[in-house]
């Protein structure tokens, strides 16, 4: 495989993980530089293990996993969507929102953002090709489009404040249905 074919691939992967740093972001009061490469280490680390996962897996798991990892990714990020949307509309400061510094919710979306790169390494694996230069130049591509969409989701926090959290469930819910059905929506 090319590097610019490689590159190309990367940010075809990277942009689910993209998305959804933009609405970290957007529903974080304090989207520091700390902040933001926690999420893009996140989604990069797993961007990066994916692949690897599915290259030494290869046929054997896809077999099982395959009909089910779109419906696995859709689900993770409807339920947080879903959640987004309804503490969006509870009234008061009291209202809890998406927690992007809480390790389970990283890891629930880097888990979900990631599942195409696990078929990306199973084919990778079927074409015998080797999956080391491609998994770094994955994990670099990631890491830098992360830290971009929290930066880009901050400043349309501040322009959105009221409806940040809203637009951010709306945006995993839509991720989430491009993931299932295939589309780019």
């Amino acid at each position: 495989m090319s590097f610019l074919s490689t590159v190309l691939l990367a940010l075809g992967l990277a942009m689910d993980a993209f998305c959804v740093s933009v609405t970290g972001g957007m529903v974080s009061g304090t989207a520091d530089f700390v902040f933001a490469l926690k999420i893009a280490l996140f989604f990069a680390g797993f961007q990066m293990l994916m692949p690897w996962v599915g290259w030494h897996l290869g046929q054997s798991v896809a077999i099982y996993l395959g009909q089910y990892d779109r419906w696995i990714a859709f689900s993770l990020l409807l339920l947080i969507g879903i959640k987004m949307i309804y503490e969006s509309f509870q009234s008061g400061e009291q209202k809890p929102s998406l927690n992007f510094n809480s390790i389970v919710t990283l890891l629930l979306l880097a888990i979900a953002t990631s599942v195409d790169a696990f078929a990306v390494g199973v084919s990778f694996s079927f074409l015998r090709w080797d999956i080391y230069k491609p998994i770094l130049i994955i994990g670099i591509i990631t890491l830098l489009l992360s830290l971009i969409g929290v930066k880009i989701g901050k400043v349309l926090g501040c322009l959105m404040k009221r409806y940040a959290e809203l637009a951010g469930g709306i945006i995993l819910i839509l991720i989430g249905l491009r993931v299932l059905t295939g589309y780019n929506i």
